[in-house]
């Protein structure tokens, strides 16, 4: 399993979230991790009125009864020590509440694969580390997870003009 408090792992995994943080410009984040609970208050240091929830990475699911929605999700440290089922669960969760953005930060463990994550609607942004120990970014974007059809085009099935015309 990689560990995100080897010296060079911690620094990239710092850039890269900050890099994210800095992109999406979020007025409340939701942290959960460590890392992510550290960048999470470096925002909100920085910029003024910024809300941040923390999550216990433990116990993440049962404290996520969120009351608002927010701009940007952190989950660092804590994939690899809960099963794979609550990760799952509160990847999902996440997600289902309409977070708009979500970056979690992953190594190496067992019981997760790269198709865990495109499953759950998420991109692979980045790979960190060196081989021996290497940290995945992965980030899902409400924005762009469902690209828009285009209703008005006329060979679309959706579009009313085609209900009853058969393609077969």
């Amino acid at each position: 399993m990689t560990n995100m408090t080897d010296n060079r792992n911690t620094i990239a995994a710092r850039e890269a979230l900050a890099r994210v943080i800095d992109i999406s410009s979020p007025a409340t984040l939701l942290s959960c991790g460590t890392l992510a609970t550290e960048m999470s208050q470096l925002w909100q240091g920085h910029q003024k009125g910024v809300e941040v929830q923390t999550l216990d990475p433990a116990a993440a699911n049962a404290g996520l009864n969120l009351d608002r929605v927010a701009d940007l999700a952190l989950v660092t440290d804590t994939l690899e020590h809960l099963p794979h089922r609550e990760g799952v669960l509160l990847l999902g969760q996440l997600r289902n509440y309409g977070t708009h953005q979500i970056a979690v930060l992953v190594g190496e463990t067992r019981g997760w694969a790269f198709n865990d994550f495109i499953g759950l609607g998420f991109r692979r942004h980045s790979e960190l580390g060196t081989d021996s120990s290497a940290l995945t970014l992965y980030t899902y974007n409400l924005d762009t997870y469902n690209f828009k059809r285009a209703w008005n085009n006329p060979k679309n099935w959706a579009n009313p003009q085609m209900w009853g015309k058969a393609w077969w």
